[in-house]
């Protein structure tokens, strides 16, 4: 019998946040009544990504050349065999009580999908606080997830074509527009779950100063196609000494 729900986790170079993120996800997933099963995507990764992925539990590890945070989902996605979707970030933590409850959301609501509001671990700079802050109204005014945590069901996701593979970052924003609005025309809800936040790593907030992150905020913002161009997005793909 498959599962009922896939994890899928994209991970470039992520070979350091993979155990703390699997723990957690095998705990969320032992307090289920589902069966669950999870999949690590190794995104093109030249640390030992694929191989912590395999001692830390993952069900199935994966390859996927291209370097892109939306592809790898999809590669994920193609190799799932659940009838829900769950997508979580290498560097993420999640409690039992939000895979529970995204999972029940799925299951006896009329939802679509939806994502959670997100913490960062640890201590943070004031532009860090201001940033998660807004991010939190914003997601929930607009039912929009972030990428760290975001659930859906499959039907939806295919229907949707998954994430657009044009996109380098936002590829979650517009996936869950896109979600939210087969949805709609289904009868089915998108919602922003806050009852346990997801948990995120701090680390860009350390690697790159005030100054470096606001560019980038106003870059994306007065340039929406910049997030077309892989360069462009370097935020997202390189670590600081390669910037």
């Amino acid at each position: 019998m498959p599962p009922a729900y896939s994890i899928i986790i994209p991970a470039y170079n992520e070979a350091a946040e993979l155990p703390a993120t699997l723990a957690s996800i095998r705990a969320a997933m032992a307090s289920c009544d589902l069966a669950g099963e999870c999949i690590v995507v190794d995104n093109n990764s030249d640390d030992d990504t694929a191989a912590v992925a395999r001692q830390q539990g993952a069900d199935l590890v994966l390859h996927e050349p291209i370097n892109q945070i939306a592809r790898a989902r999809n590669a994920g996605t193609a190799q799932s065999r659940g009838r829900y979707l769950i997508f979580i970030d290498a560097d993420t933590r999640i409690q039992p009580q939000l895979l529970v409850e995204a999972l029940r959301r799925l299951e006896d609501t009329p939802c679509v999908g939806g994502g959670s509001v997100i913490q960062f671990e640890g201590e943070v700079s004031a532009i860090g606080r201001f940033g998660i802050g807004i991010w939190e109204r914003v997601s929930k005014l607009t039912r929009v997830a972030a990428g760290s945590f975001l659930f859906c069901r499959r039907d939806a996701f295919d229907a949707v074509g998954g994430y657009d593979e044009s996109l380098y970052a936002s590829e979650e924003v517009r996936f869950s527009r896109q979600i939210k609005k087969w949805g709609k025309a289904h009868g089915l809800t998108f919602t922003i779950l806050d009852h346990a936040p997801a948990q995120t790593s701090a680390r860009k907030l350390q690697w790159y100063s005030d100054a470096q992150i606001l560019g980038w905020v106003a870059l994306m913002m007065l340039m929406p196609l910049a997030v077309r161009s892989r360069k462009l997005c370097s935020f997202w793909y390189k670590r600081p000494e390669q910037v």
